[in-house]
């Protein structure tokens, strides 16, 4: 199974990013995203931005990923 997680992009500086999402950084490589912009929603596996997300879509996904931290503890 995989799992993606949306970020949103708070540095870029070339193909090398960092994302951002419920309090937790991680580095990304944005090799598949064309154009990546500062604040832009991504999804992530593995270390790679494979999706650029719209914000609602972003906002929502997150929320889901805190009920589900939340019901496990």
């Amino acid at each position: 199974m995989c799992l993606a997680v949306p970020l949103r992009l708070i540095e870029i500086n070339g193909k090398d990013a960092v994302g951002e999402a419920m309090g937790m950084r991680r580095a990304v490589r944005v090799d598949f995203i064309p154009e990546p912009k500062l604040g832009d929603y991504v999804m992530v596996h593995a270390g790679f931005a494979i999706e650029r997300l719209e914000e609602a879509q972003a906002l929502e996904d997150l929320e889901t990923w805190e009920e589900l931290r939340d019901a496990i503890g």
